[in-house]
């Protein structure tokens, strides 16, 4: 069992020591996607979200979730997350989010850059809910990482 990072010896989780590790210089892109009518779409564009300025309040929902991560997830470090951006774009078919994180730190922003673009889209739809209730989050992915043992990745189209 000793081949699982996350496992130790007896099989029990454990969060990996990255203690020797040096920091670098890592950042991580992670997009989804809230799917929502053409009545939430209108209101967003029209800004007549009854609740406000939805877009707002999701970019600052995810820049707050890439912060808390390590508390939400178990066995994710707590790092410094030196920089945050979370971007929201109007789509035929909903609204695109992506959020950019980086770091300069021992390990990696991946699950960072997921919890921001994740609460976002929370956010969103419990400022949109109101309005249409079958708003749907979905197809959240990794786009690109970069630092770290691993290398840069970027995701095929």
């Amino acid at each position: 069992m000793t081949n699982f990072t996350h496992l130790d010896a007896a099989g029990h989780a454990r969060m990996v020591d990255v203690t020797e590790k040096q920091p670098t210089v890592r950042a991580a892109t992670a997009s989804g996607m809230v799917f929502c009518s053409e009545q939430v779409l209108e209101a967003l564009t029209s800004d007549a979200v009854p609740k406000g300025d939805a877009f707002a309040v999701a970019r600052i929902a995810g820049i707050q979730g890439a912060k808390k991560c390590a508390e939400l997830l178990p066995l994710a470090h707590i790092i410094g997350v030196n920089g945050a951006a979370v971007d929201l774009e109007l789509r035929d078919d909903g609204v695109l989010i992506t959020a950019t994180v980086r770091t300069a730190d021992r390990t990696g922003v991946e699950m960072e850059a997921f919890t921001a673009v994740s609460v976002a889209a929370l956010a969103l739809v419990d400022m949109v809910k109101g309005i249409d209730k079958s708003v749907t989050i979905g197809d959240i992915k990794l786009i690109a990482k970069t630092g770290g043992k691993s290398g840069p990745w970027k995701r095929e189209q």
